[in-house]
């Protein structure tokens, strides 16, 4: 005589089969570099719906493609917001530059180029947060240096931005054009604050080059 037996399943047993495992909180998914970034890009374009923000300090009248490809090869997107500034589209180099760290990841060479397109764009405030993020990040990176000099000087803080200019003159060795020039006019401007410059605005923004520094804008 045979008994067939079948399998039971105990109550604790039913109970787990019906419930799933909770999903992980995105946190716990996403890179902590993707949520830094995410986090700037989100400050940076809440900030372009303030109505109350300075004007650039100069228009770009120019047209600039921003495609992604060049000669069948994809361009980095630092390439494509450096060539956007130099064609005086400051927000569309914005975004090139958000793109980038998203590839890249926020460095100094990105971080350095946010800062001076928000300058550009005259959202002031970020800018110099940035640029203090940047020098912070490398306290060697020149082109931060002289950008968060132009920045002060846009705020009028000549004080400073003439001790920052001194940095970025001292770290390149004297060898930049641009920067002894920007030194030049910070000391005018600090011995008599009510001088009137020729070319006031005419500050220039700096980028890391091959060997050397390289103008992102005037």
């Amino acid at each position: 005589m045979h008994l067939t037996t079948h399998p039971t399943t105990s109550p604790m047993a039913r109970d787990l089969s019906f419930h799933s495992p909770k999903p992980a909180p995105l946190s716990a998914l996403l890179p902590a570099r993707a949520i830094l970034i995410a986090g700037l890009a989100l400050a940076i374009l809440a900030g372009c719906g303030d109505q109350n923000r300075l004007s650039p300090l100069k228009k770009g009248g120019v047209y600039a493609p921003t495609g992604v490809k060049f000669n069948g090869q994809s361009v980095d997107g630092l390439t494509v917001g450096h060539r956007l500034m130099a064609s005086g589209e400051y927000e569309l180099a914005l975004r090139a530059y958000l793109r980038a760290a998203g590839t890249r990841g926020l460095d100094v060479d990105v971080m350095s180029a946010i800062g001076s397109a928000n300058l550009k764009l005259g959202r002031l405030g970020q800018a110099e947060k940035i640029l203090r993020r940047a020098v912070k990040l490398d306290e060697t990176f020149v082109p931060a240096w002289n950008n968060l000099g132009v920045v002060l000087m846009e705020q009028r803080n000549y004080g400073e931005a003439e001790r920052v200019f001194r940095m970025a003159f001292a770290l390149d060795s004297g060898q930049s054009a641009e920067i002894r020039d920007n030194l030049r006019l910070a000391l005018a401007k600090l011995k008599n604050p009510d001088t009137i410059l020729q070319n006031e605005s005419d500050f220039t923004l700096v980028r890391r080059g091959t060997g050397d520094y390289l103008i992102l804008a005037r």
